[in-house]
C-alpha cells in the first residue's frame, strides 16, 4: 500500500490542509495549461505569419497574469503543506508526552531515553514530508493525469491515450520497491537508534571511561556501530537513486512516446501546429507529478518506519490506575514474602519479609548487588514484585493510586534531578512558597550562605545544575524534599559520591527528620545507621538479619563482619591520608 492507513487516520485537522493543498495544486495546473495554450497560439501565429502587435501584447499580458496567479498558488501550496505537517507533529508530540506522563518512570521498560528523544524530534520531523508533501502529492498525482487527458483527448485522442497508458508505470515501479524499502528502512532506524543509545550512554559515562582507561575500547565499539550505520545508510541511498533512475526513464520515456505520436499525427496532417505544440509542452506534465511523488516516497517511507516505533509506544496499554488512597493516619509498612526478578534466569529478591512502624527510623544495608535499590524501587511502586505483598497500612501498594501515594511518600536518590532555572523554581516546583520558608530550609541543609553569596533565590542553575558541586546538588535536592513535608521519606544512597561536608550535613538533616517522620535509609555505609531503630541486613537478595545496631554487633554475624571490614578500611584510609 502506498498509503499508511494508521497515519491517515492520525491526520485529524491536517486533512483539511491536505485537501486545500491538492486543490491549490490543481488550480496551478489549470493556470499552467492556460499559459501553454496561449504560448502555443502565439508561436503558431508567428509560424503562420498572422501574429499582430495587439495580439502579442494581449497574449503576453495574459501569460503574465497567469504566471502571477501561478506564483500565488505555489505559495499557498507551501503554506498548506506547512500547516498540515505542523498540525500532525504537534499532535503526535503532545500525545507522546502524555503517554510518558501516564507511564511514569516505567517508560524505560518499552524503549530507551535516547530512542524517545530521536522519535520525538527527528522521527516526528520525518512525518513532515509524509503529510506536507507525500500525501498531497499522492492525491494530486491521481488528479493531474486525468485532467490533462480530458483536455488533450479533444486535441488528439491517440496521443492523450498513449500518455495516459504510460502513467501507471511509475506507481508500479514505486510499489515494486516498497516492500524492500520498508524492510531496509526498518533496519536503518534500528541501527540509528542503537547508535544513539551508545552515544548517549558513553557521553554520560565519559568520566568513568576515562578513569578506567576504557574510552578507547568504547570508541572502537562506537566506530563499528557507526560503520554499520554508514553501510545501511548507503544501501538506503543506493535504493533511492536506483528507483529514481527507473522513474526518470519511465517518465521521460513516456513523455517522448506521447510526443512522437503527436508529431506523427502532425506530419500526417491530422493535428494542427497549435495542437502538437500543446501536447509537446504538456506531455511531461502527465508524469512529473508522479515522478515528484516517487522522490517524496522514500523520505515518506522513512517517516513511516519511525512512526511504527512511535505508535508502538502510543499503543502500549496502560492498566487503569487503581483508586486506593492512604488516609492521614500514621502509616506502617509491611513486606510479606516478596520476590522479584527481571528475568527467569536470575532472581534478585528472595522471600523478603520486613515491617517498619510509623515514625520509625529504619535502614536497609548490604554489599553492592545485594538488592537494596531494587527493594527501594518496589517500595515506591517503580517496579512490581513477582510475588508477595507490599502493604502500606494493610493496603497493597499495587492497589494505591500513584498520585495519592506520592502525596505521602518522598524518594531521594543518590543523584538528584535539578532543572535549568532559578534556585527558587527548583525548590517550589510550581507551588507558591514564601521566601522565608525557602531560606529556612536552605539553612537547614547548610546551603543558605552559599546561595546568598550568589544571586540569592534567583541564582540561575545551568542544565543539570552543572554550576553546583555534587554535594551542593544533593543538598538542594534534599531541601526540596523537606519542603514537601510528607509522612514517609526514603533515602536511597543519598550520601554516596559526595564530599564529607555535604555528607555530614545531609546525615544531620536525616537524623533530625527521623524524630518526626518515618525514615527509611538505604546505604552501604554502616557507620551511618547507628541511630536507626531497626536495621535490615541484605545478603544475596535475602534478609540475612535484622535488629538495632548494637544488637546486630552483638550477634557477631553478617552485619558485624561488614562493620568490622568497613572500620578497618576507614582506619587504613585515614592512616594513609595522614602519612
Amino acid at each position: 500500500m502506498m498509503i499508511d492507513k494508521r497515519l491517515l487516520a492520525e491526520s485529524g485537522h491536517a486533512k483539511k490542509y491536505i485537501m486545500k493543498q491538492v486543490l491549490v495544486q490543481w488550480l496551478g495546473l489549470l493556470l499552467n495549461i492556460g499559459i501553454v495554450y496561449t504560448m502555443a497560439e502565439l508561436i503558431s501565429s508567428v509560424w503562420q505569419q498572422t501574429l499582430t502587435v495587439s495580439r502579442l501584447n494581449q497574449g503576453s499580458l495574459f501569460i503574465l497574469v497567469l504566471l502571477l496567479l501561478r506564483m500565488l498558488s505555489a505559495w499557498l501550496s507551501s503554506h498548506y503543506s506547512y500547516k498540515a505537517s505542523e498540525d500532525i507533529k504537534v499532535n503526535l508530540r503532545i500525545r507522546l508526552y502524555q503517554k510518558l506522563l501516564a507511564l511514569g518512570s516505567g517508560y524505560r521498560r518499552i524503549c530507551s531515553t535516547s530512542e524517545l528523544v530521536q522519535l520525538s524530534s527527528e522521527g516526528c520531523d520525518q512525518l513532515e514530508t509524509y503529510f506536507g508533501r507525500y500525501l498531497p502529492q499522492f492525491f494530486y498525482s491521481m488528479l493531474a493525469p486525468c485532467t490533462l487527458f480530458i483536455l488533450l483527448v479533444f486535441i488528439d485522442w491517440k496521443s492523450a491515450l498513449v500518455l495516459l497508458i504510460c502513467v501507471p508505470l511509475i506507481p508500479i515501479s514505486i510499489v515494486a520497491v516498497q516492500k524492500f524499502a520498508k524492510k531496509l528502512l526498518a533496519k536503518y532506524w534500528t541501527s540509528y537508534t542503537t547508535l544513539g543509545d551508545s552515544f548517549l550512554e558513553n557521553l554520560q559515562g565519559l568520566t568513568t571511561l576515562k578513569i578506567y582507561q576504557a574510552d578507547g575500547y568504547k570508541n572502537d565499539m562506537m566506530n563499528k556501530e557507526a560503520e554499520q550505520f554508514r553501510k545501511i545508510t548507503m544501501k538506503v541511498l543506493t535504493m533511492q537513486l536506483n528507483s529514481i533512475s527507473v522513474m526518470d526513464i519511465v517518465a521521460y520515456g513516456g513523455a517522448a512516446v506521447g510526443s512522437i505520436t503527436a508529431l506523427i499525427a502532425y506530419a500526417n496532417g491530422s493535428l494542427s501546429l497549435w495542437g502538437v505544440l500543446v501536447i509537446l509542452m504538456l506531455s511531461a506534465e502527465f508524469f512529473l507529478p508522479l515522478r515528484l511523488l516517487g522522490s517524496f516516497f522514500h523520505i515518506a517511507m522513512n517517516g513511516i518506519a519511525a512512526s511504527e516505533k512511535l505508535f508502538k509506544i502510543l499503543d502500549y496499554e496502560i492498566t487503569e490506575q487503581p483508586s486506593g488512597k492512604l488516609d492521614n493516619a500514621p502509616i506502617s509498612i509491611q513486606l510479606k514474602h516478596v520476590n522479584f526478578s527481571y528475568d527467569e534466569s536470575r532472581q534478585i529478591l528472595k522471600d523478603i519479609n520486613m515491617e517498619i512502624q510509623a515514625g520509625q527510623f529504619a535502614a536497609v544495608v548490604g554489599e553492592s548487588g545485594s538488592g537494596k535499590s531494587t527493594l527501594a524501587s518496589l517500595l515506591m511502586g517503580l517496579e512490581k514484585s513477582s510475588s508477595g505483598a507490599i502493604l502500606f497500612n494493610n493496603q497493597n501498594r499495587e492497589t494505591l493510586n500513584d498520585t495519592e501515594f506520592w502525596k505521602h511518600v518522598t524518594y531521594v536518590g543518590h543523584e538528584c534531578v535539578l532543572f535549568k532555572g532559578s534556585v527558587r523554581d527548583n525548590l517550589t516546583m510550581g507551588k507558591t512558597i514564601d521566601d522565608e520558608v525557602l531560606s529556612a530550609v536552605l539553612k537547614q541543609v547548610q546551603l543558605y550562605d552559599f546561595i546568598m553569596s550568589q544571586q540569592g533565590l534567583d541564582t540561575q542553575l545551568l542544565e543539570q545544575a552543572s554550576n553546583l558541586s555534587g554535594g551542593q546538588r544533593q543538598r538542594l535536592g534534599l531541601a526540596r524534599a523537606l519542603l514537601k513535608d510528607s509522612e514517609i521519606y526514603l533515602f536511597d544512597e543519598a550520601t554516596s559520591s559526595i564530599d564529607v561536608e555535604s555528607e555530614d550535613a545531609i546525615l544531620q538533616v536525616i537524623r533530625t527528620l527521623a524524630k518526626t517522620k518515618t525514615v527509611i535509609m538505604i546505604t552501604h555505609r554502616l557507620a551511618n545507621v547507628k541511630a536507626c531503630d531497626i536495621v535490615y541486613v541484605m545478603q544475596e537478595g535475602r534478609i540475612a538479619e535484622a535488629g538495632s545496631h548494637e544488637t546486630l554487633l552483638a550477634n557477631q554475624s553478617v552485619y558485624a563482619q561488614y562493620y568490622q571490614k568497613q572500620q578497618e578500611l576507614e582506619a587504613f584510609t585515614k592512616e594513609a591520608d595522614h602519612e
